[in-house]
């Protein structure tokens, strides 16, 4: 009896994805860049361009620890992105403090 498959069927090897499956965070090594990157987004209106930073801080850590293959930035969309804050992100951190207290230090 075939239970559920055709009886003179051969057996498949799948095979994973080039992109888009990699193993997911379970120790948590990588969730205070992915936190600073959702805050970033929600501060911004979900516009990803403010945030590219932290995308890119985010995929460095990931790519690091080994929870995804190492890439080119360019490949990843992220290859004009320096290191350093986007203006836009840290406007929109100073008006979020300025509405609690004042400036970040």
């Amino acid at each position: 009896m075939s239970f559920g498959r055709p009886g003179a069927a051969t057996l498949l090897n799948p095979t994973p994805p080039d992109r888009g499956s990699f193993p997911l965070d379970h120790e948590g090594e990588c969730k205070e860049m992915m936190k600073t990157y959702l805050k970033c987004l929600k501060s911004n209106g979900n516009k990803g361009t403010a945030c590219r930073t932290g995308a890119k801080a985010y995929l460095d850590c990931r790519m690091q620890r080994g929870l995804m293959d190492r890439d080119e930035w360019k490949n990843l969309g992220l290859g004009g992105v320096d290191d350093t804050p986007s203006t836009s992100a840290i406007d929109s951190d100073n008006k979020s403090s300025s509405k609690s207290g004042g400036p970040k230090t």
